[in-house]
């Protein structure tokens, strides 16, 4: 799993490239979830993706923190699949 060290002022994107996973599949659908739920005042916003890739924006979070952001995708062929990244909050 991917770690990323993201300021607690800064908004960025985080995406996930599907292509090498899906072959001739496309994404329908794609979901955000941040562990811990509700915590820390981080954030996921702007979620968007295309037929092969899914891309969140992530705002706030408090200093010393670490979250794990999933992407969760479902495919026009009715398959499921998940990947996560680690993101530490730290002043820069």
């Amino acid at each position: 799993m991917k770690a990323y060290i993201k300021d607690p002022e800064a908004v960025l994107d985080y995406e996930f490239n599907w292509l090498p996973w899906l072959g001739t599949d496309t994404i329908t659908n794609s979901s955000w979830a941040i562990t811990p739920p509700g915590s820390g005042g981080i954030l996921g916003s702007s979620e968007s993706n295309t037929t092969t890739t899914a891309r969140v924006f992530v705002e706030g979070g408090d200093v010393g923190d670490e979250y794990t952001l999933t992407n969760t995708i479902v495919t026009t062929g009715r398959n499921t699949d998940e990947r996560s990244i680690k993101i530490r909050i730290q002043e820069r």
